[in-house]
């Protein structure tokens, strides 16, 4: 995908922005590996990707976040609801979804800095989920911001290992607004 200048008129760069798509699968081998073949064929990058099973043993749910222009957006989409395994497609604003993610993160304590090291995780509403002499292993769970803020509060007392979710997220109220025809 290319990239406008920086340094080029506003009026000339081309704005990409984060989409979030929630895409309804079937639940069989392959589905994964299609889409996200799918991306990279076309030089899209995938920024977070977080698939799971659904209330229906039938389905998984796949909440994939890209960063492209709206153009790329509408074909994306596309060529997503073209796959025979894809059900349905919704994307979903920040603003009428619930988003999350999940961090794990270890950080180097001592006598010193236990104390605010916890203080910390009070702070962000995380939880700690293994003690060890020289560190602390913190679980918290959030929106992506929420996330990057910790990590950037965290990170003066030394990250020694850390693995973070994909974002996952459902639209608010009972029925999404699809973007797909159902295909059912």
């Amino acid at each position: 995908m290319a990239q406008s200048h920086p340094d080029a008129p506003s009026s000339l760069r081309a704005t990409t922005k984060n989409h979030t798509l929630s895409v309804l699968v079937e639940n069989s081998p392959g589905v994964l590996a299609r889409i996200s073949s799918l991306f990279s064929r076309r030089g899209y990058n995938i920024d977070s990707l977080a698939v799971g099973p659904t209330e229906n043993p039938d389905y998984s749910k796949m909440t994939i976040v890209i960063n492209v222009e709206d153009h790329a957006l509408e074909q994306v989409i596309a060529q997503l609801d073209k796959l025979i395994n894809v059900i349905e497609i919704t994307e979903l604003d920040p603003i009428t979804s619930v988003q999350r993610e999940l961090l794990l993160v270890k950080v180097s304590t001592d006598a010193t800095t236990r104390s605010q090291v916890l203080e910390t995780v009070q702070l962000f509403r995380a939880k700690v989920v293994d003690v060890a002499q020289d560190a602390v292993t913190i679980e918290a769970t959030g929106n992506t911001e929420k996330i990057q803020a910790l990590l950037r509060v965290l990170e003066p007392y030394g990250i020694k290992e850390l693995v973070q979710s994909g974002l996952v997220a459902m639209a608010r109220g009972l029925k999404p607004g699809s973007i797909s025809e159902d295909k059912k």
